[in-house]
């Protein structure tokens, strides 16, 4: 979109940090951006009082390096595709005006549609496991087989694996990043931005340019909620910041789901944590849909192959394969335990352990252990 001298003066807004509060107060008087960026200083020291006033006088004077910045803003939407969407305009999204310091600006890239459709947040663990990962994709793409648009931060594990299951779903997905929209974080991410980008949705509050930095992500992550109606965290430590996200959502007046895991997982500590606080227990998409009463189209089936290991699959396998299975069973377990569980050969349980992680049943886990994969969603 073209940089007109409206969405400069959005950008100058954005920048300057003026407190949502009196920004409302500010443009109900003013009624455009760009009548507040000329008011004098005596209108606002009487709108909102001299010492607040002298702060936004401050802040959105053009010193050199927000004059970089807003050129660098101007570059970046004179790109095809390249959009700000401003608090006056539509289709800002109507949830994030529920927010008491929603962004007055959004940069954005990809389809304008998926910023108001009822929308759900998976988050989780960036160092994800195997079973963590396959669950994420396809709850995500289930839940966006509903028609829910699946938001998430970009982050490696559950967050990838979010947008992967729901980019191709009738739903969609959003990914809400930390840096400027011009940037890409993490760098392995590239490709699966530039598909989001081209048949889902980028957002961002911050101006082009902008890098990644540690206090940008809980920023970022009371938007992934704020769009949202509720949150599932897959997978999560206590130290995970995927809690901040859920935390931020309880305070929204958000759903937050979790999904349990091993009481010997680290990464099952942060779900429990959140289920003990309150959160809704899931064990299948049924339970998400029908806390948020949402009826489930009939794309939301899991249309990728079962890999759950049943009562067919036990029947058609050999001796050997169905010892091994049950014995890894739903905990991490090291090739000693199986041998000892089965009495089996340690060269006939790792031969099998083999065999069914090519079959997708089971994974190798750093550390030596291995966790059977199993599909909550498809239950």
């Amino acid at each position: 979109m073209p940089a007109d001298a409206r969405t400069l003066a959005w950008v100058a807004l954005a920048r300057s940090a003026i407190p949502p509060r009196a920004l409302v107060t500010l443009l109900r008087t003013f009624g455009a951006p760009e009548a507040l960026q000329a008011a004098t200083r005596a209108q606002l020291d009487k709108l909102v009082g001299p010492a607040l006033g002298a702060r936004i006088a401050a802040a959105r004077g053009a010193g050199h390096a927000s004059v970089a910045e807003l050129d660098a803003t101007a570059r970046w939407l004179d790109e095809p595709g390249h959009h700000l969407i401003a608090w006056d305009d539509a289709d800002y999204p109507r949830a994030l005006l529920e927010l008491p310091d929603a962004p007055v600006a959004l940069f954005h890239l990809g389809r304008r549609d998926l910023l108001n459709r009822p929308a759900l947040a998976i988050v989780g663990s960036r160092n994800a496991t195997p079973q963590g990962k396959a669950i994420a994709r396809e709850f995500a793409a289930a839940l966006g087989g509903a028609g829910l648009t699946i938001v998430s931060g970009l982050a490696a594990g559950i967050d990838t694996a979010a947008h992967e299951g729901a980019l191709p779903s009738e739903g969609g997905t959003i990914a809400v990043v930390a840096t400027g929209p011009d940037r890409v974080y993490p760098a392995s991410n590239r490709a699966l931005m530039a598909a989001i980008a081209s048949g889902g949705a980028i957002v961002t509050e911050f101006l082009p340019g902008t890098p990644s930095r540690k206090e940008s992500f809980p920023r970022r992550n009371r938007l992934i909620s704020g769009l949202a109606r509720g949150v599932l965290v897959v997978e999560a430590t206590l130290s995970s910041g995927s809690l901040i996200t859920a935390r931020l959502a309880g305070e929204q007046g958000r759903d937050v789901f979790a999904i349990p895991g091993s009481i010997h997982s680290p990464f099952s500590k942060g779900c429990h944590k959140l289920i003990r606080e309150g959160a809704k227990l899931v064990e299948s998409v049924d339970d998400v849909l029908g806390e948020l009463g949402w009826a489930a189209s009939a794309d939301a089936a899991p249309t990728s192959r079962d890999v759950t290991v049943g009562a067919d699959e036990r029947g058609a396998s050999d001796a050997v394969a169905t010892a091994v299975l049950d014995a890894v069973g739903h905990d991490v377990a090291t090739v000693d335990m199986i041998v000892e569980r089965t009495g089996l050969a340690a060269a006939v349980v790792v031969s099998e352990l083999v065999r069914q992680e090519l079959a997708e049943r089971v994974a190798a886990l750093p550390g030596g252990g291995w966790q059977r994969l199993d599909h909550p969603a498809r239950r």
